[in-house]
């Protein structure tokens, strides 16, 4: 890391302001070169992080913009390294300029999320909180972004930490007694090794517990509507999503295929996905699509199970329990209610986890939909920071988890504390790829591979 790399870090859209990132050990010298301060001083003279004002100049010397400017020097910056932003005036033919100026002064273009990884290298972050910052910029609830912005402070990394320190205070004792058996040291006792492992074991499997939630919180909650044709599913789809994603006709049938979004409902993230309507098919391509709609119940955690609230309860609709009693949680909706009413909550089959009245052409009743969306997946009760969401981070605390639970099973059963140390140092191997102490180039490499030019 011995080059210094620029980029735009706002993207080519035209916004009001756009920024352009410099970090490296000639950072402060390439921003001097195509920023004049307006004071006369050079840029490298002013204090850290203080914003300067200036003209911006191209390769070719020529004023392009006129902007603000700050420095920050290693090793207290974003990277570590002496690091330099032009905020400039967001149009994408000055930040084009600006960054080929810089590329003159004797920067290089920067890769996707070299920043970020640069400060990772650098022990500004770990892996834990790099990925946090990938996790705020795709975030799309304020939950989500709550927990990006509790890890990128440390939250889950201080966490684990917790574990690691005591582990490793098990490992060094006992090494301490093996190695210097004269010394004056307090002998390793068996009790006091298990009561580490089990505290340990504990706060990794509650860790772990929250990682359900927390794919709900990055990914979504996949929800699948059903019900027979003309219920008015593609109907509450556009009504959810506030805009006309599914065609709807009159016509029952409408629907021969699945369609998938996303939307917020009680502050829950979910993927709702239409399926065609249930009843028997007319067609192949009617087949196709209700055999989808099956299967997209079956990998569901939530059903709405869409009645038409107009129409008495037929024989058809016995297809609609049938189906959301697939997914791990149901709703019944009755919709169509600003139509004159023949169908009640009291006829519907039991086991529905709520019922629910609305009308997806007035809206009216969506706010008790989205109530009940939030009561049957509340928030976790842990801090900000501190809840799994990422794939990769949960597979390391799974394996750490198994190792803690064969280390306590040898030594519940009398293993010497050799055997018992072992499994513990598996632990220790696992909670050290969680945060980047000990892991492969080519885990880092996937990881920085989400993250756009700039970050």
């Amino acid at each position: 890391m011995d080059d210094t790399i620029a980029a735009i870090a706002t993207g080519m859209a035209v916004t009001a302001i756009g920024i352009v990132r410099v970090s490296g050990p000639r950072a402060i010298e390439a921003a001097e070169r195509v920023f004049s301060p307006a004071d006369g001083r050079p840029l490298g003279d002013h204090r850290a992080r203080q914003l300067v004002y200036g003209e911006l100049r191209g390769a070719d010397g020529a004023a392009i913009d006129l902007c603000l400017a700050t420095v920050s020097r290693a090793p207290h910056s974003y990277t570590g390294e002496d690091t330099a932003e032009l905020q400039c005036h967001g149009s994408p033919a000055v930040l084009r300029a600006a960054l080929e100026a810089l590329f003159a002064a004797g920067a290089r273009q920067a890769l996707a999320g070299e920043f970020t990884r640069r400060a990772f290298l650098n022990g500004r972050l770990d892996l834990v909180q790099a990925e946090a910052v990938i996790d705020i910029i795709e975030s799309e609830t304020a939950g989500g972004a709550r927990n990006a912005v509790g890890q990128l402070g440390g939250a889950m990394s201080r966490r684990v930490e917790g574990v690691y320190s005591a582990l490793l205070d098990l490992q060094a004792h006992f090494g301490a007694v093996l190695d210097y058996p004269d010394e004056d040291i307090e002998p390793f006792e068996a009790e006091e090794c298990r009561g580490t492992l089990r505290r340990a074991l504990s706060e990794l499997e509650e860790l772990l517990g929250t990682f359900e939630r927390g794919k709900v919180m990055r990914s979504g909650l996949p929800a699948v509507l059903v019900g027979r044709p003309n219920a008015g599913k593609s109907s509450l789809l556009n009504a959810l999503l506030g805009y006309e994603r599914a065609i709807v006709t009159a016509s029952p049938g409408t629907t021969r295929d699945t369609i998938e979004e996303k939307a917020l409902l009680g502050g829950v993230l979910v993927r709702l996905t239409d399926t065609a309507g249930l009843r028997s098919a007319e067609g192949e391509a009617e087949r196709l699509g209700v055999r989808r709609a099956l299967e997209a119940a079956e990998s569901a955690d939530l059903a709405l199970a869409v009645y038409d609230g107009s129409q008495p309860l037929a024989e058809a609709d016995g297809e609609t329990w049938a189906a959301a009693s697939r997914a791990r949680h149901a709703i019944a909706v009755i919709n169509k209610c600003d139509l004159p009413r023949r169908l009640f909550p009291d006829e519907l089959p039991r086991g529905f986890d709520a019922v629910v009245e609305l009308s997806a052409r007035t809206r009216e009743g969506l706010d008790s939909l989205a109530r009940e969306v939030a009561r049957l997946f509340p928030e976790p009760a842990a801090p900000a920071g501190e809840i799994l969401t990422n794939a990769r981070q949960a597979e390391a605390v799974r394996r750490a988890a198994e190792a803690l639970r064969a280390a306590l099973e040898a030594a519940e059963s009398g293993l010497t504390p050799d055997a018992v140390l072992t499994e513990a140092e598996e632990a220790l191997q696992a909670l050290g790829e969680l945060t980047g102490r000990t892991v492969r180039d080519d885990v880092v490499d996937r990881i920085f591979e989400r993250f756009c030019v700039g970050k």
